[in-house]
């Protein structure tokens, strides 16, 4: 039996056993990995508010004041006070390919956080806008670092039934995240009042409170949190990997999911171990030289192999599309798109902000719940199409009454309204299966690497999004609108014919979906001599059970050679 066959078997086994464990139903059956999940996703919370508590302060008057007027600057001044925080990010994802795989997931957390912590605390130290400039954009090295190490964790943790729904905790912590943010600003906005005796805690208070989360996600990973079992596989502590995925599944390590897992895991570790030994020969005495010269070649492999690349273009283009839908256009300055609807004052305008919060989060749950029910394709294609409609239809509405909101106010509402609509649909599609499919399509010894490209290609378009969006806005509101309208329609045809559905597939079956070499001719032969001699195929019934004895010496024997 081929490689490919193994790998089908691996999946009708677990499908067996797993039974109808997917969506909610495996959530509740897998308690202990959930919570982790949870508890990871703090990251996202950390991230999600930092991105909506700028946009509620960028209007205080104290803070325009404390910025000597910079923050109120229309165009590109305003744009990039905004923006450098995902310039930072774009920098720390990519830094942080390396450092996932060099320090491991929870010490590379727990870097995050002192990063981010220190960019907190010089912007609350501002005095003039290079604090807040340099503040940000040291907090976004930090923020960058968490959106990419935060999935990645949390996709080597979950077993497939449940990846995806694990990985779409995230954004339901960034979106929790945003709406705190928005109604936190709410109500520190009135301290000392509106005006020129507004006071510095009006804006201090939600530029602090973010320290707090931050804290505790470094604390517990530390203290209370296992390690990644690929991260433990990857660094040749296979026993530690095998025990941590069982107290993962509450189950025995004598499981036959927990067996078959780990056995998979495995296997496609000595796979690429063997195959980075031929690719690398002149790199294995484990120097730092060596480490850095592999970890290099790995990041042009990205783009040079032709199975790598298509997963590397999916990743950026799935990221470019997200970013470019509008989404964080309308959460870093929905106060002044509001404003230009004339609805009635500063709290109704940032009241209104406060609502797309919340609606932005409970949307994002049904993801958590049916992505794995219903797959990655359908929830983008869905989730686009809606978003294109709203845009076109807020963009009418504003070209149409752009010159009379103040007399026709039922209009301003109704642009609110399908503002909202936008939010709802990205809150279920968009926002946590982009993340799902960066974080799932990437092997296992590339995928830090791979899913550090991906995010970077969050940042880097959040960060064009961000500069220039201020600017579109002043020239004209409606076509902004317009502009990401046809964005959005882009990204449906491309998720239509050259995005694949990755739905129940486990991390390592991704090789077959893409058309790997690392599962084609010789080298798919190599991955059936490994799954055999481990004893994953006999565990599957696809082939006679070697002796146990055999067993033992013939992966002994193996380990031995890829140690050598």
């Amino acid at each position: 039996m081929g490689g490919g066959m193994a790998a089908e078997g691996i999946s009708a086994k677990r499908a067996e056993l797993a039974g109808s464990k997917v969506g909610w139903r495996g959530l509740v059956g897998s308690k202990k990995t959930f919570g982790i999940a949870l508890f990871a996703s703090l990251g996202g919370l950390v991230y999600g508010y930092n991105q909506g508590m700028f946009a509620q302060i960028l209007t205080m008057r104290n803070f325009i004041d404390a910025t000597e007027g910079y923050a109120e600057l229309p165009g590109i001044r305003q744009g990039m006070l905004t923006a450098i925080l995902e310039l930072g990010a774009w920098l720390g994802t990519l830094i942080n390919g390396y450092l996932a795989d060099a320090l491991g997931r929870r010490v590379t957390v727990v870097v995050a956080v002192v990063i981010f912590c220190v960019g907190v605390i010089v912007q609350a130290c501002t005095i003039n806008k290079d604090f807040v400039l340099a503040g940000r954009f040291v907090t976004g090295l930090g923020v960058g670092n968490l959106s990419m190490i935060v999935p990645l964790y949390n996709a080597e943790l979950a077993p497939p039934e449940i990846r995806g729904s694990l990985v779409a905790v995230q954004q339901l912590s960034i979106t929790f995240g945003i709406m705190t943010s928005f109604w936190i600003g709410y109500g520190t906005n009135f301290i000392g009042g509106t005006g020129a005796s507004q006071s510095i805690a009006s804006w201090e208070i939600p530029v602090c409170i973010q320290l707090a989360p931050a804290l505790v996600l470094a604390a517990g990973m530390m203290l209370f949190m296992p390690q990644s079992p690929r991260h433990l596989m990857n660094t040749g502590r296979d026993e530690e990997c095998l025990h941590t995925l069982a107290r993962l599944r509450d189950a025995s390590v004598d499981d036959i999911l927990v067996r078959i897992e780990y056995l998979e895991i495995k296997a496609l570790h000595m796979f690429e171990v063997e195959t980075a030994k031929k690719k690398y020969p002149d790199f294995q005495d484990g120097s730092f030289r060596s480490r850095f010269m592999i970890g290099l070649y790995d990041y042009m492999s990205l783009i040079t192999d032709p199975s790598l690349f298509k997963r590397t273009s999916i990743a950026c283009m799935v990221m470019f599309f997200q970013q470019f839908n509008g989404i964080n256009a309308i959460n870093y300055y929905a106060p002044q798109i509001f404003q230009d609807l004339h609805l009635g004052g500063d709290t109704t305008k940032l009241l209104a902000t406060g609502v797309a919060g919340i609606f932005e989060f409970v949307f994002t749950i049904p993801a958590v719940i049916w992505v794995d029910n219903i797959g990655r394709k359908k929830i983008l294609i869905a989730g686009g199409i809606g978003m294109a409609a709203c845009h076109f239809i807020v963009a009418g509405i504003i070209g149409s009454y752009q010159h009379s909101f103040d007399t026709h106010s039922g209009a301003g509402w109704a642009a609110v309204v399908f503002v909202w609509l936008f939010i709802i649909n990205f809150a279920y599609s968009w926002g946590p299966v982009a993340w799902i499919l960066v974080s799932e399509v990437f092997p296992l010894s590339m995928r830090a690497k791979g899913v550090s490209i991906g995010g970077s290609s969050n940042w880097l378009n959040n960060f064009a999004v961000g500069l220039f969006t201020s600017p579109f806005i002043g020239v004209s509101n409606y076509g902004t609108f317009i502009f990401f309208g046809c964005i959005t329609t882009l990204a449906v045809v491309y998720v239509i014919f050259l995005v694949p559905e990755t739905k129940g597939r486990t991390l390592e079956e991704m090789d077959e979906l893409f058309g790997s070499g690392g599962v084609a001719a010789e080298d798919a032969a190599l991955k059936h001599r490994i799954e055999s001699e481990i004893g994953l195929l006999a565990l599957l019934g696809d082939e006679p059970s070697p002796p146990l004895e055999k067993k033992v010496v013939e992966t002994a024997e193996h380990e031995e050679k890829v140690r050598v």
